[in-house]
């Protein structure tokens, strides 16, 4: 039952037959043999059939909900006795909004320093998918806004607080200022991320309260790309400061405190609520808290 319950989950996540059955190293008559089971089980069709994948009928959604559950419960169940015998191994999986991606390496280094035998994948993604990708099990835990947006039913750890910078050359724009206002950040030309990523709407609020109202020169989802255009000298930008820190300074590019007002938020680790919370979970909690009391 839980492989057949594990081939629905990769068909909800690539929305297509071929794509699924090759993602469970399996033949797609396989994977569509074991759906059809699935129906004749509960005497019902769960998956909605044409020349290609349409969807789940209102039974299959039902059905998908309880497959991430079960599927989710027993990898966990696999890990924790495997953590017993062989100390902590598997695979973790972080989504992180783009302001915190360079951040994940202070939890996962000295994780992996105590548990050599755990993998990573780490997935940059907005605070929205975060919280959709961790109700659905796809991931392990997520690096958003904690005091922002709703969060929903997860447990929290604070991690860092973050505050915004100008980044500009030294002879652009404010360049020369020791602080900037809001409202001289938004007179000028800026490049900024996209308006589904959080941190711009921070941004465009802040702006907004003080009068103003920014059309950026440019827009992207990667802080990389938005940095790379800020250290020709000829691009400004909004960033956390910590993140600007990380990502180094040059002598082109100078980094100036926002105020009037300042606006801080507070970033840190969401996982999801479980009992019990599985082993890999737990010991990235516990990672957590020790950067956070660091």
């Amino acid at each position: 039952m839980i492989d057949k319950l594990e081939f629905m989950i990769a068909l909800a996540h690539e929305q297509h037959f071929g794509r699924a059955a090759e993602l469970c190293n399996v033949s797609q008559p396989t994977l569509s043999a074991a759906i059809k089971q699935l129906e004749e089980s509960f005497g019902m069709m769960l998956v909605k059939r044409g020349s290609r994948f349409q969807g789940f009928t209102p039974e299959g959604e039902r059905v998908l909900e309880w497959a991430r559950r079960i599927v989710n419960d027993s990898r966990a169940m696999r890990q924790d006795v495997e953590s017993l015998k062989r100390g902590l191994t598997g695979h973790i999986r972080i989504a992180a909004i783009p302001t915190a991606l360079a951040m994940t390496a202070t939890l996962t280094t000295p994780f992996r320093a105590r548990h050599p035998g755990v993998r990573f994948t780490i997935l940059s993604r907005t605070s929205i998918e975060i919280l959709r990708l961790i109700e659905n099990f796809e991931v392990d835990a997520g690096l958003t806004y904690l005091d922002n947006e709703p969060l929903g039913n997860v447990s929290t750890v604070s991690l860092y607080r973050e505050n915004y910078r100008l980044l500009t050359s030294a002879d652009g724009a404010l360049g020369d200022r020791e602080s900037v206002t809001w409202a001289e950040v938004g007179s000028i030309p800026l490049c900024l991320l996209t308006p589904d990523m959080q941190n711009r709407r921070i941004i465009d609020r802040m702006l907004e309260q003080a009068g103003t109202r920014v059309s950026p020169t440019l827009e992207s989802n990667s802080m990389i790309v938005l940095y790379a255009h800020v250290r020709t000298g000829r691009w400004a930008s909004v960033m956390p400061g910590l993140l600007a820190e990380t990502l180094g300074l040059t002598d082109k590019v100078r980094s100036i405190p926002i105020t009037d007002p300042e606006s801080v938020h507070t970033v840190g680790l969401v996982v999801p609520i479980r009992e019990p919370m599985t082993p890999i979970a737990m010991a990235l909690v516990s990672e957590a808290k020790k950067a956070a009391s660091a």
